[in-house]
């Protein structure tokens, strides 16, 4: 009865059962329990939390099965949006890849762990929720079939400069964001402002100016973001602080980690 809501739905919450079964007339909660439990015993799918399962291959060992970690970040809450260092591993521009999943929701959930993978929730910027823009930059993409959400390139860059904790550290920053062949810079810039963090602006600002060539930054670009620094000199990283340089442009002190690109040198 399931094999083609099975088929479309690799991964999949109750909800989206239920209404596939209301669509043939199954309204029953009792009938949704006996099926779930069914495939469930026979092998068919496999309970990651309460409400969301994946769908087991036919043919294919439950308990070793492949499982597509975004599209199971993407279904972890009604409004998971795929961000950070997991947008930058699904479009294919992370410098490594690794089994952390970083979903932006409204809801706080604590970290659920399934298989090789820890999925997190990050509330979105609440200078982002206090416009009712949560989903500025926010693209949906096709995976295996099913919707997926996820920031945009140009969010991504700011959003990963914004929380580097959440980037996975200086050096995988810059060379991931390197991977980037172009970016739309008016969005950037446009998305920079949204959220109102001099500090945020000022290190978007400065990344810039490092590939200014690269990427076609033109001084206009720069103007705006500069116009948005501190006042006086921020750190890259507050807490805890880095040492570094001052960058007087953008009253910025930058660890001389990535003034010197230090991961270039050669041990």
């Amino acid at each position: 009865m399931l094999e083609e809501f099975f088929a479309k739905h690799p991964v999949f919450t109750v909800d989206e059962l239920t209404a596939f079964l209301a669509q043939r007339g199954s309204v029953s909660n009792w009938t949704r329990k006996a099926l779930l439990a069914y495939h469930r015993k026979k092998g068919r799918i496999l309970r990651v939390r309460r409400g969301l399962y994946v769908v087991v291959p036919p043919g294919t060992d439950p308990g070793s099965c492949p499982v597509d970690p975004y599209l199971l970040g993407a279904k972890m809450t009604k409004d998971a949006v795929l961000g950070y260092h997991t947008a930058l591993e699904f479009h294919g521009k992370a410098y490594s890849v690794g089994n952390l999943v970083l979903f932006l929701s409204s809801r706080r959930s604590a970290p659920l762990r399934f298989r090789s993978y820890t999925f997190r929730s990050v509330p979105f910027p609440k200078a982002l929720r206090v416009k009712n823009k949560e989903l500025f930059g926010v693209e949906t993409h096709e995976r295996a079939g099913v919707p997926v959400r996820v920031t945009s390139l140009e969010r991504t860059l700011v959003d990963v400069l914004d929380r580097p904790d959440l980037g996975g550290g200086w050096e995988e920053i810059w060379r991931s964001l390197e991977m980037v062949e172009f970016f739309d810079l008016d969005v950037v810039v446009e998305y920079t402002l949204l959220l109102e963090n001099a500090t945020t602006a000022a290190k978007v600002g400065f990344f810039l100016e490092q590939h200014r060539d690269r990427l076609m930054v033109e001084e206009r670009h720069l103007e705006a973001l500069r116009a948005h620094r501190p006042r006086s000199p921020h750190y890259m990283v507050r807490t805890p602080r880095e040492s570094g340089r001052l960058v007087q442009e953008w009253n910025l002190v930058v660890p001389l980690e990535i003034l010197e690109r230090r991961w270039e040198e050669v041990l």
